[in-house]
């Protein structure tokens, strides 16, 4: 078990990695569009490997009513959102390379990916340990659904930032949608960061009053 909770943690740390590189104009002029859209494209695919293994592990408590069934529903409604991403991440490398938009922004989340991410940071802010809304600061890792949480609403922000107005095809703000991107995959960061480096099991979450 906890085999498999460290190789979800690396592979949420891998796929992170790259959602933080690719929205940097920087990163982007140093490899190139052609590179840069791997990038995105290999990372969704580490999000989705981590995803399916939390959807592994929440399986045998699928069935239990509180912590177990909202870890269950949080990794299915996550696989979901990083099955999206796959298929837009995969979708921009077929954006010809001499498409201005392609300069600009390679990838955005789109609107499925990040719905989905959102409900399942939601699910799991819920049924973890809270005084009213807050985070209850009980035990390593308390702090960890509360980054979550906004680490999905960041790339909520960056679905929207990144919209394309039709008929005009302006994005309605390029550098919102680049550094919401990067900011909500550093949420996604420290999370498997904190994963790998934990010596003990994730406890399951549970909801103070």
């Amino acid at each position: 078990m906890r085999r498999l909770e460290r190789a979800m943690a690396a592979a949420f740390l891998v796929g992170s990695v790259g959602f933080v590189l690719g929205p940097f104009p920087g990163y982007l002029d140093l490899v190139g569009p052609a590179a840069d859209g791997i990038t995105f494209f290999v990372a969704s695919i580490f999000f989705t490997t981590g995803g399916a293994l939390q959807t592994v592990l929440a399986v045998p408590g699928r069935e239990e009513r509180g912590a177990g069934r909202a870890a269950w529903w949080t990794a299915v409604i996550q696989l979901v959102g990083t099955l999206s991403f796959n298929v837009t991440t995969f979708r921009a490398l077929q954006v010809a390379l001499d498409d201005p938009l392609y300069d600009r922004l390679v990838w955005r989340p789109d609107a499925l990916g990040s719905i989905c991410f959102l409900v399942s940071g939601v699910v799991a802010y819920r049924a973890s340990a809270r005084r009213g809304l807050l985070p209850l600061r009980r035990g390593p890792g308390w702090w960890q659904p509360g980054v979550n949480l906004l680490g999905c609403i960041l790339f909520g922000i960056a679905a929207i930032a990144g919209y394309v107005v039709p008929g005009t095809g302006s994005m309605l703000d390029l550098a919102a949608a680049n550094w919401t991107t990067a900011a909500g995959a550093l949420c996604f960061l420290a999370c498997a960061v904190a994963g790998l480096a934990a010596r003990e099991p994730a406890a399951q979450p549970a909801r103070s009053p």
